[in-house]
């Protein structure tokens, strides 16, 4: 997978996380860059439940690889719907398949103006086009 692969159906962070709205929940993850600046990914620490209430810019778990540990930072706020419980055994899921079945959480949004204040796809590829240089 590209580490330039920016999908046009979601918003992104500069933090490297996508959120992708299906009806009224928002389904989160991490970006195809990230995972190439992570390498392979060893272990993933989801430390929410469904019910949680998170808000933007909050820590909503850990993602380990063999290079180094990094937060999980939540792009818009709102209550947990599903937690991807597959990720706590197969990690390599977000190696294989960061836009897909490698997703992280699921959230019923509370603020419909967060996900417009993400960054679109155009701009998220500038971002990182520049990140490149």
């Amino acid at each position: 997978m590209a580490s330039d692969d920016v999908r046009t159906d979601r918003r992104y962070t500069k933090d490297h996380e996508w959120a992708k709205q299906e009806n009224d929940q928002v389904v989160i993850g991490i970006t195809a860059f990230a995972v190439d600046q992570l390498g392979d990914i060893t272990l993933v620490n989801l430390d929410v439940k469904p019910g949680d209430t998170i808000t933007a810019g909050m820590a909503f778990g850990t993602i380990e690889s063999v290079k180094t540990l990094s937060d999980l930072f939540a792009p818009v706020s709102g209550k947990v719907a599903r937690v991807n419980a597959d990720l706590e055994s197969r990690p390599e899921l977000v190696n294989e398949d960061c836009y897909g079945k490698a997703w992280m959480i699921e959230v019923t949004l509370s603020d419909q103006g967060e996900l417009g204040a993400l960054l679109e796809p155009a701009a998220y590829a500038e971002l990182l086009k520049n990140a490149a240089h």
